[in-house]
């Protein structure tokens, strides 16, 4: 909980903070990487730096818990905690480079607001920092005795590649050592290192796709650009059978959760990939609860696992799938061309959602969901990249 003296200073400050704070988060990033260009290269995903969404999402991120900290004295932000916490935790982040952080981070306040900054705001904005930051660094501790790891990676082999459609594809991937595979749950995810042709070592997200014995499974879209994708393309390119891939524990906070409740499952493009991995484990563990399973996709040539969705849905003693494209290539029926639009379904009022697409997608959606009368707090999302939507 924030000192009342500093919760003073930090909700006078706030707004010339919050309008400065990109700006703030963009001198930060050039003093971190000028000082520490080792976590460009082998950390940070180079991509997010190049398109601005990881500035974005580091300033939306430091924004939201300090107005949660002002305007909720009495709450945490969990919530938010908890998904990055999930994501440092895949990453391999530790506790010395919060402090690492912190001097860059305060250094770039200081010349951007100069005398602005005075010792009492200064102290304010310190404890909002170590407030977020020690409870991170508690989170990550916990994920890493909860993975038996540090955050390290371990080889794991490809031991089949499949492809879904022209620019996505499957591997399968057992650890090399013959050892146990993680435990995990349906909506979860890795991270995967990969040396480039530059040298760096350079670290991507993946949901895992299902749940294949004795190993783990990763679906990845090619990307294209650089270095929007160039670990997406080098896995294309040189992932196939026998390579060894760096992969962490399983991480991640939206969890498909075993209750008798319905349940919506929502996806859009590649999005597919941890909904995919929920319907398999629902269809393996034959749940009897209601699914409303829902996707949407440019077309039948680009939705990855279309057949595996049907087949997974008809498993299912009481599911539905509904599926929309927005350029069919046959003969499809017009209420279903176009985007998802959960407007004409039934979705129940006690029902839990989770999603994962493109943010206007889940925008979308979650409104949709929303004016059903489904509860806000039982609306989960997964997002690919920084999460700059922090709404919920």
């Amino acid at each position: 909980m924030l000192s009342e003296k500093s919760a003073q200073t930090v909700r006078a400050t706030l707004p010339v903070v919050g309008a400065a704070i990109e700006q703030i988060t963009g001198s930060f990033y050039s003093r971190l990487f000028a000082a520490h260009p080792e976590l460009l290269r082998d950390l940070f995903n180079r991509g997010n730096q190049a398109d601005g969404s990881q500035k974005q999402a580091l300033a939306g991120s430091i924004a939201a818990f300090a107005s949660a900290l002002v305007n909720h004295p009495d709450e945490r932000p969990d919530a938010m905690l908890a998904r990055i916490a999930h994501k440092h935790a895949s990453l391999g982040v530790t506790g010395p480079q919060y402090q690492v952080v912190h001097d860059h981070l305060f250094a770039a306040i200081v010349e951007v607001l100069g005398e602005a900054v005075t010792p009492e705001v200064a102290e304010a904005w310190e404890e909002v920092y170590w407030l977020m930051a020690n409870a991170l660094i508690a989170l990550e501790q916990r994920l890493y005795e909860e993975s038996g790891t540090r955050g390290e990676r371990r080889p794991y082999t490809v031991v089949s590649r499949t492809a879904e459609t022209a620019d996505v594809a499957t591997f399968l991937l057992r650890p090399a050592d013959g050892g146990p595979v993680p435990s995990h749950r349906p909506g979860q995810y890795v991270s995967v290192q990969v040396e480039l042709a530059d040298g760096a070592h350079q670290i991507r997200q993946y949901s895992l796709s299902g749940r294949p014995e004795g190993g783990l499974q990763i679906t990845v879209k090619r990307v294209a650009g650089d270095p929007a994708g160039e670990v997406s393309t080098h896995l294309h390119r040189h992932a196939d059978e026998g390579t060894v891939l760096l992969v962490s524990a399983p991480f991640g906070d939206v969890q498909l959760a075993d209750e008798d409740r319905p349940v919506v499952l929502a996806s859009a493009g590649i999005g597919c990939t941890p909904i995919i991995g929920m319907l398999a484990h629902l269809a393996g563990t034959g749940a009897p609860r209601k699914v409303i399973a829902v996707h949407g996709d440019r077309q039948e040539s680009a939705h990855a696992f279309r057949e595996e969705f049907g087949r997974l849905v008809a498993k299912l003693p009481d599911a539905e799938a509904h599926v929309w494209y927005e350029h069919p290539e046959g003969e499809w029926p017009v209420d279903r061309t176009g985007r998802v639009d959960l407007t004409g379904l039934a979705v129940p009022a006690d029902a839990v959602a989770y999603l994962c697409g493109p943010l206007p997608f889940m925008r979308a959606v979650r409104t949709q969901l929303l004016e059903a009368g489904v509860p806000a707090a039982d609306i989960h999302y997964e997002v690919f990249g920084p999460d700059m939507w922090l709404g919920r």
